[in-house]
């Protein structure tokens, strides 16, 4: 399952489903109902404000008929702070400011304070209500406490709150949900230049659509860019400044727009709708039945959570937070792997590969443990010489991951090009794995004649920085490797790689587990050019085939650290057995005097692994110097 996926259940049952009421689970019992709602609120001196307010807004026979309704209910010492608060009189309030503040009061089911668990709920104005359940009590739209709960009635039942549910802005959401904390601080304590509640509680630019991210969205930040959590109390990105923060935020704001979750699907094939920060997104798709937001440095953010209602806006809940371009400062937010790929010219379809692997988002963050990545990027015309006419939809994306993973290394260092030169040619591992082992494939580098990949792929445009590592653009894919490339890529194989050609092995050595004479996986002990030129004569034709096939076992991927396991005599494809030592690690054949080095160990390739030999193995006595 992808992460986000797990994510999305996680979050979606916390923030959603538990929304549902689990009426059957609940055993309270309540005295016969004798009076519907409007009557008890006639019946009760304490309410005379609330039922002047529901005669004027005509709601008195709503609550006096048939249904099953949920009524927080204000007293008058509630409701009467409330008109002053606002400059409102029940004489001067009209029917159309009074009905939508009244059924902003109103849920359309009957829920007792058990059932009423946390979340949101739609009520009878078509907003939303954010209830908090928790041991202190139940608090809704972080406002009114409800003191007297389960008020039982024949249309529904009555909770007494302490204050008038104002009607919501988006900001009381930010402001009411603890799942917002993150996003309350940076709108309030963390940008004082900028009047953000002001702002998203107020008409101008409205309605809002804000996608918010959620206090794991802000934390995973933090992670993508090695910010400290807590630099400051209770806030994720605190050394984040303001100025920078205030771009993001408004970057998480869609002005002149009410979008809700049944229009997005709208957005897919159209332009993604200006920001308040003036960006625009780089796309809104659907993806395994979930929206997803692309931002303009490779992160892509699922909504899981949708149309929590407001007055001015509606607000969807996103995993990750989102960054213009504008956001990617050199100071702080400088861009990472991805952001880089997605800025550059020229790899549109390296972007298009990381975005349907997800590998966008491994590369927006550090390599584990503080380690590095040093990524080779192939151009558009690189990857356009591997589909030959095909789409990337048409490489399967397992196959797809472990291709791109190909050109990933990790280090404690980025290994810029002048580091390739002055360590010189040598084999490394990437992130590309063999079969269904945990081993990673080996690249061969080259810097003979500049800095060259498995012998196929040339650095044109090194030492790209990233905050993550580094990157340097290759003009070929560098596809995964089998045995042969090695042979090839490596000049101190090219003897044996002619070799191979003259015997007539070269597509044997190929194949892949179960398609080939010998089956794959192949361990090869593979003579070095020294080897061969030690040899008083090379043997040629059926002898030259005999001699190569004793320098391979078949079904077998021995690296050196399996070597203990299987030491001592071992069958090769000859026929003849080749003996084989831990410690020292050694392999003798049986026309050798003396054993043969393993003098580079563990090359990895996709059916196979090599070890480079200082002698050529003799299955008889051949002639030896």
């Amino acid at each position: 399952m992808k992460m986000k996926h797990i994510f999305k259940t996680l979050f979606v049952v916390l923030f959603v489903t538990s929304f549902v009421a689990c009426s059957d689970d609940d055993d309270t019992t309540f005295p016969p109902a004798t009076t519907t709602i409007a009557e008890f609120v006639a019946g009760n001196p304490d309410y005379s404000s609330l039922l002047a307010a529901l005669e004027k807004a005509e709601l008195v026979a709503t609550l006096s008929g048939e249904g099953n309704f949920t009524v927080f209910a204000p007293n008058n010492a509630a409701f009467d702070a409330f008109l002053t608060a606002n400059n409102l009189t029940l004489d001067a309030a009209t029917k159309e400011q009074l009905e939508p503040i009244l059924l902003n009061h109103v849920l359309g089911d009957a829920l007792t304070s058990a059932q009423l668990t946390t979340g949101y709920r739609d009520n009878l104005a078509n907003f939303s209500t954010y209830v908090n359940n928790s041991d202190s009590g139940v608090v809704i739209n972080g406002s009114a406490n409800v003191t007297t709960p389960n008020l039982n009635q024949t249309n529904g039942i009555i909770h007494a709150v302490d204050a008038v549910i104002a009607l919501p802005t988006v900001a009381t959401f930010a402001v009411a949900d603890p799942n917002f904390s993150q996003l309350a601080l940076s709108l309030t304590t963390r940008t004082p230049d900028v009047d953000y509640a002001a702002t998203l509680s107020g008409t101008e630019s409205s309605p809002f659509t804000v996608f918010a991210p959620t206090n794991d969205a802000f934390l995973d930040l933090a992670a993508r860019f090695g910010i400290a959590a807590n630099t400051i109390t209770n806030t994720a990105v605190g050394s984040i400044t303001p100025e920078q923060l205030a771009i993001v935020l408004n970057y998480h704001v869609i002005p002149g727009t009410r979008l809700l979750a049944a229009g997005i699907p709208d957005l897919v094939e159209g332009e993604a709708p200006a920001t308040l920060q003036g960006e625009r997104y780089s796309g809104i798709f659907i993806e395994d039945n979930e929206a997803v937001i692309e931002d303009e440095t490779g992160v892509d953010a699922t909504i899981i959570a949708t149309d929590v209602k407001a007055t001015n806006g509606v607000i969807h809940a996103i995993d990750k937070v989102l960054l213009p371009a504008a956001a990617l400062a050199d100071d702080v937010l400088d861009r990472s792997i991805t952001a880089r790929a997605v800025a550059t010219p020229g790899l549109d379809l390296l972007t298009a590969a990381l975005y349907r692997t997800e590998l966008n988002d491994v590369l927006d963050r550090p390599a584990a443990d503080g380690n590095a990545y040093t990524v080779f990027a192939p151009t558009d015309d690189a990857f356009r010489t591997l589909l030959d006419g095909r789409d990337l939809e048409d490489i399967p994306v397992e196959d797809l991951t472990q291709i791109l993973l190909n050109h990933v290394i990790v280090d404690s260092d980025a290994i810029s090009a002048s580091m390739f030169v002055t360590q010189g040619s040598r084999y490394r591992t990437t992130l590309a794995t063999y079969g269904d082992t945990d081993n990673n494939l080996s690249i061969f580098i080259n810097i003979d004649g500049g800095v060259i990949l498995n012998g196929v792929a040339t650095v044109t445009g090194p030492d790209v920085d990233a905050r993550n590592g580094i990157v340097h653009v290759v003009d070929e894919v560098i596809t995964l490797p089998d045995v042969t490339t090695f042979a090839t890529a490596d000049p101190n194989f090219s003897t044996l790689a002619q070799q191979l050609t003259n015997a007539d092995l070269v597509t044997a050595l190929q194949a892949t587990n179960g398609t080939g004479t010998p089956e794959a996986p192949f361990t090869i002990f593979a003579p070095t050019n020294a080897a061969f030129d030690n040899l008083s004569s090379v043997p040629t034709g059926n002898e030259l085939r005999a001699v190569l096939t004793y320098h391979v076992i078949a079904q077998s991927n021995v690296r050196s650290t399996d070597l203990a396991s299987v030491a001592g005599e071992v069958a090769t494809v000859n026929g003849a057995n080749v003996t084989i030592s831990a410690d020292p690690a050694t392999v003798q054949g049986v026309g050798n005097m003396t054993a043969s080095a393993i003098v580079q160990a563990d090359v990895q390739a996709t059916n196979g692994v090599i070890h480079a030999i200082d002698q050529v193995l003799s299955p008889t006595a051949m002639q030896q110097p």
